[in-house]
């Protein structure tokens, strides 16, 4: 049968969320009372879905979102997610042309990336996505982490406070904003994000309040805020409990070494999960002994795919000068081509140059990884992932796109 794919009406939206579900293995029905929660997220996007019959059979959603490049700028992207196609549908092509017709529109409006979280690592790299950003979870070992357990609060004039919901909403966004600026990868939040997190909105019956603390600095500023839970487990009548930290943002080291010192001082917790950190993160350092912080998760985290080469070059800033000649591949049309960067730590330009001799040839997903900084072209080449059309431009270019801080998404969207 030919199934339908077309932009989501409010008509749709209960059929939609349903097939949602299904995709993602959670009951398909939704209690009432969560109904419009979930109906104001699916109004803040640009929802698609696959027809049979009338009854939704995949679903797709896209949302306007910054990401911020190498150096600071804030870059307009196609942010996707709900993403799902119903057991009885697969391998039918509904993905690629539900994600054809998104990437096509967010060309047209001028987005210069598109960003996703994968749940699998084979789905996206046939659409020109690539890791461009990856995480890290550790699990301290409190006992064994070397801490003082007397501890009692900052030693830099700072403090630290219990804080509810209500404040969070209030001081969370402009220390986002202060932080995001600065961290490449990181992702802009809106209204109903903090609204989320905090339980003045939801979408899951089951959802348990967590705590929340601030750091203020001597001056009084809020230099930092985490969210965190607990579970309840005791071994011959021993607390054993683990903090399980929802997300933490420090502006300064000092905020996070705080932060996560208060996390390991609180009675009864003898482990804390640190959440999704960049994998430089500096909390193993923050330990007498960082062998007590074990990596328990590293993985891909986000992916980005590149609709503008000329503004996603330009955007971001350069350690060092150069000139760099790119051949592009995009199978899908977007974003091939050929184009001259040059660059310098006064600003870059790019520019297409159809019919000069490319030093590299590379995919518009291998782009994408090495986009943010991260990833090295030499290590692409030596896959087979690039090709070096003049000895040595890889590692030319290395020198040239490779940031001095690993990126890193503190979100999942």
């Amino acid at each position: 049968m030919t199934n339908d794919v077309r932009t989501v009406t409010e008509a749709d939206f209960e059929d939609w969320l349903r097939a949602l579900n299904t995709g993602f293995l959670m009951e398909p029905a939704t209690a009432p009372e969560l109904l419009e929660a979930h109906r104001r997220r699916f109004g803040a996007g640009r929802p698609l879905g696959a027809f049979e019959d009338g009854r939704c059979v995949a679903t797709f959603r896209s949302f306007p979102q910054e990401v911020t490049a190498v150096g600071g700028a804030a870059v307009p992207a196609d942010a996707i997610t709900n993403v799902s196609v119903s057991p009885t549908h697969r391998r039918r092509g509904l993905l690629s042309r539900m994600m054809a017709r998104d990437l096509r529109a967010a060309k047209e409006r001028g987005d210069v990336v598109a960003t996703l979280i994968a749940a699998e690592y084979p789905i996206y790299g046939r659409y020109g996505f690539g890791p461009a950003a990856w995480t890290t979870q550790w699990t301290v070992e409190v006992p064994r982490s070397g801490l003082d357990p007397r501890w009692s609060g900052p030693e830099d004039g700072g403090r630290i406070d219990l804080v509810d919901g209500e404040d969070v909403r209030k001081l969370g966004p402009e220390l986002h904003e202060r932080i995001r600026r600065a961290q490449p990868g990181a992702v802009s939040r809106d209204e109903l994000w903090w609204q989320l997190k905090t339980g003045a909105v939801r979408l899951d019956r089951n959802w348990t309040e967590p705590f929340h603390a601030v750091y203020r600095a001597a001056s009084g500023e809020v230099d930092g805020l985490v969210s965190y839970g607990a579970d309840d487990r005791w071994h011959d009548k021993q607390p054993h409990h683990t903090a399980d930290v929802k997300w933490l943002l420090g502006a300064t080291p000092a905020a996070e070494r705080a932060l996560w010192r208060f996390l390991c001082s609180i009675d009864w917790i003898t482990k804390v999960k640190s959440g999704w950190r960049g994998p430089d993160d500096l909390l193993p350092f923050y330990l007498p002994d960082p062998r007590a912080a074990r990596v328990t998760v590293h993985a891909d985290w986000l992916w980005v795919r590149i609709l503008d080469v000329v503004r996603a070059l330009e955007a971001r800033t350069y350690e060092g000068a150069g000139s760099l000649v790119l051949e592009v591949v995009d199978a899908d049309g977007l974003a091939g081509g050929t184009f001259r960067l040059e660059a310098s730590p006064q600003g870059a330009s790019c520019v297409p140059a159809g019919g000069a001799d490319a030093d590299l040839t590379l995919p518009v997903g291998e782009l994408g990884k090495v986009w943010l900084g991260d990833e090295s072209l030499v290590r692409l080449a030596a896959l087979g992932r690039v090709r070096e059309e003049r000895e040595g431009a890889a590692r030319k270019a290395d020198a040239l796109l490779r940031a001095p801080g690993r990126p890193w998404c503190p979100d999942i969207f």
